[in-house]
């Protein structure tokens, strides 16, 4: 197991439609990012004057663990670098992961009720609502427990190779934990 893995995750200043589109995701702006360091054994908060230590502490872990940041947590911070952050970073997306098993998109709200019993505490349009607010303690406590959620699924799939979701009649579906080394992954 990677000796620094950080569990990382972002919220936006701006939407989609703020910004003009989906494919202009560096416009949107960090208004929190949080990671917690396996090595540090700590969660830390950035704002958005801290990027640049965000992206030094993503770069100096052996593995960056997230939900959908390939294709959207790094294309907002590539709106603040010229690294090419998804091509730079050893990355565990489980998102993408969960996709290529079962073929779809899931929310980590999804995954998170299925295998922890346990719920976001808030939506990403939300934080841009609190952002507008100057709310940044509520976004900080957000991010961070998407942080935290994302940790403790990660966790779970390597000890019982497997993970759970909602599918879209709301009925718990197992699916293998593909960054698992437990024997029952490898034999589905």
């Amino acid at each position: 197991m990677p000796e620094n893995i950080v569990y990382f995750d972002l919220e936006t200043q701006k939407t989609a439609n703020d910004v003009g589109g989906w494919d202009q995701k560096h416009k949107m702006l960090m208004s929190i990012g949080v990671t917690y360091s396996t090595a540090l054994g700590e969660y830390r908060i950035y704002g958005p004057e801290q990027t640049g230590e965000l992206i030094d502490q993503l770069l100096k872990a052996d593995l960056v663990v997230g939900y959908n940041t390939v294709s959207f947590d790094y294309q907002v911070l590539m709106g603040y670098t010229v690294l090419d952050l998804p091509e730079m970073l050893n990355s565990l997306d489980l998102l993408v992961e969960i996709e290529k098993q079962i073929g779809t998109r899931v929310k980590l709200e999804s995954v998170a009720q299925a295998t922890l019993g346990v719920g976001k505490t808030a939506e990403g349009l939300e934080a841009i609502i609190w952002w507008r607010q100057g709310k940044l303690m509520e976004i900080a406590e957000y991010c961070c427990f998407d942080v935290k959620v994302t940790k403790l699924i990660h966790e779970y799939g390597l000890e019982h190779g497997e993970v759970l979701y909602e599918d879209r009649f709301g009925r718990p579906q197992k699916v293998p934990a593909s960054w698992s080394k437990n024997p029952r992954v490898a034999a589905s």
